[in-house]
């Protein structure tokens, strides 16, 4: 028996599987293409985690966790010295325990130094904490920046597709202080 129907195209497809989700009872609402966001999201966020925990194992520190890793990328920036507190703001981290706990495994680690300004702590990149990050950044280079361009993602659809990403966490933000009060 012969099929001589032609392939469908990507878009067929997609329409006659319909949206790709986790969650169909919230894909029926009146955004089925934010619950396909979400989801993209969901499955994004776990492999980014794991990107950055074992690139980072690669390049000689293993055993941090993600947040830990992006406390350290943030305490790198610029090389100038952060307040706990900013690292929180920036990295959008509610509890400031985390921070704290996981500033103080990085300090232990010799990856960063603090100090007392006041009342608050502020850290700094150490040498080893420098390394580390450059390591980290030769790594990603090499095993993620071809892929992204095998791709063929332009760094203009990139820094598009960033923005988005922070105008709607902007929309959750605001959605979870409404919810908090509903």
């Amino acid at each position: 028996m012969s099929n001589d129907a032609a392939p469908l195209s990507d878009t067929e497809t997609a329409a006659a599987v319909g949206p790709v989700v986790s969650s169909s009872h919230l894909a029926g609402g009146g955004s089925p293409a934010l619950s396909e966001v979400e989801y993209g999201l969901m499955v994004f966020s776990s492999a980014f985690e794991r990107w950055m925990v074992r690139c980072m194992a690669a390049a000689g520190l293993p055993g941090l966790s993600a947040t830990e890793v992006a406390i350290l990328h943030s305490v790198a920036h610029r090389e100038r010295e952060k307040r706990m507190a900013d690292i929180a703001l920036v990295l959008d981290i509610e509890d400031t325990h985390i921070v704290s706990y996981a500033l103080k495994k990085l300090e232990t680690a010799g990856l960063i130094h603090s100090r007392r300004d006041g009342k608050e702590k502020v850290v700094s990149i150490s040498e080893r904490g420098s390394a580390a990050c450059t390591r980290y950044g030769q790594i990603r280079e090499k095993l993620l920046i071809g892929l992204t361009r095998q791709a063929r993602l332009s760094e203009g659809e990139l820094s598009e597709t960033a923005a988005l990403l922070r105008m709607l966490s902007g929309a959750y933000n605001q959605a979870a202080r409404a919810a908090a009060t509903y």
